[in-house]
């Protein structure tokens, strides 16, 4: 192992976990360091803490920091293959974990994964499809986060920054004109094949439910008052702040029934529009008051959803805000 002392001059910047998917690094490291911990651009990563991310690196030379692995295919397998194959093995084992607060990946986890590897020319084509695929996904990513923003924009206009309230409205803790549901703890064992469908942090994502990889109960029977209902918002609890975002969504009744599980928290408003009060959830602005952006694995309470102060526009500007949101969305359905 051969070790190398960073200067004053030469500082090279530390990959943390919440680095591996963003793909840069803000944190700086000034000490002695094995060089064969350096990663370069283009590197294969995987996050080992939380979502298991695996990503490219994309910023300049950074250090290998603890709980981040750095993999690199051998001869005769293509890396590119291997990121493909390992995004599928590590969403498999963290849907595995989905229950567990807090998910720890182990190197010895890792090397033990059985993976499909075809013969080269094979795995060259599969990637090949693969790409055209991924690319398809980010090109409608950035399509949506362009009608994210438009609307974001609109709320700004309309309502102003609710934080230094520009438009004088009054301003009420949120339990006085919401209620708040904290989830249900279904135990694993009683889950069946089919029936209710369960909805928690581990199939909520940002702006969207995957009911296609929800937990199913036998029947409602005794759980009424955890069933969801139509434009419901829901968010997790646990690990809610991922990927610069809130694990938030509204439900639509095409998949009701559903039920709602712990450390998941079910938002219904009793005099403001739901849309209106989605998006002061999902803001930068109910981050700050819950102060979690700046943990590695942050956790909000129902106590923090309950005093958040919201501004109270009249009803009518909420109305017409809620109707430009519908507009958006369905425009969404056929970007």
């Amino acid at each position: 192992m051969t070790v190398v002392t960073s200067t004053n001059g030469l500082k090279l910047r530390l990959i943390r976990i919440r680095d591996v998917q963003r793909g840069f690094s803000e944190t700086y490291y000034s000490g002695k360091y094995p060089v064969e911990y350096v990663v370069h651009p283009g590197d294969l990563l995987v996050g080992m803490d939380g979502e298991f991310n695996i990503s490219r690196w994309k910023d300049r030379d950074a250090l290998l920091n603890q709980r981040v692995c750095k993999i690199t295919a051998k001869n005769g397998t293509s890396e590119e293959y291997i990121r493909f194959a390992l995004s599928k093995a590590l969403k498999e084992i963290e849907q595995r974990t989905s229950f567990v607060t807090v998910k720890h990946l182990s190197a010895k986890e890792l090397n033990r994964l059985v993976l499909d590897i075809p013969c080269y020319s094979s795995q060259v084509h599969i990637v090949g499809l693969c790409s055209s695929l991924e690319r398809i996904i980010e090109k409608r990513k950035k399509q949506l986060q362009i009608l994210d923003e438009l609307i974001k924009a609109r709320f700004v206009e309309m309502f102003g920054d609710p934080e230094i309230n520009t438009k004088g409205y009054q301003k009420e803790p949120l339990q006085k004109h919401a209620d708040v549901l904290v989830g249900y703890p279904f135990k694993s064992e009683g889950y069946t094949e089919g029936g209710v469908r369960i909805v928690g942090g581990y199939n909520l994502m940002q702006g969207f439910i995957i009911w296609e990889d929800c937990k199913y109960w036998p029947d409602t029977d005794g759980f009424e008052q955890y069933l969801l209902k139509d434009g419901d918002i829901v968010m997790a609890m646990d690990r809610p702040w991922v990927n610069g975002g809130f694990k938030i969504a509204s439900v639509d009744k095409e998949h009701l029934p559903a039920l709602l599980i712990q450390r998941t928290a079910c938002i219904r408003g009793k005099d403001v529009e739901q849309e209106f009060l989605y998006s002061l959830l999902n803001s930068h602005w109910f981050a700050d008051h819950c102060n979690i952006t700046g943990s590695l694995v942050p956790h909000i309470s129902n106590k923090d959803i309950n005093s958040y102060e919201i501004v109270l526009p009249p009803i009518e500007e909420q109305k017409a805000y809620a109707e430009f949101v519908r507009q958006v969305d369905k425009s969404k359905s056929v970007a």
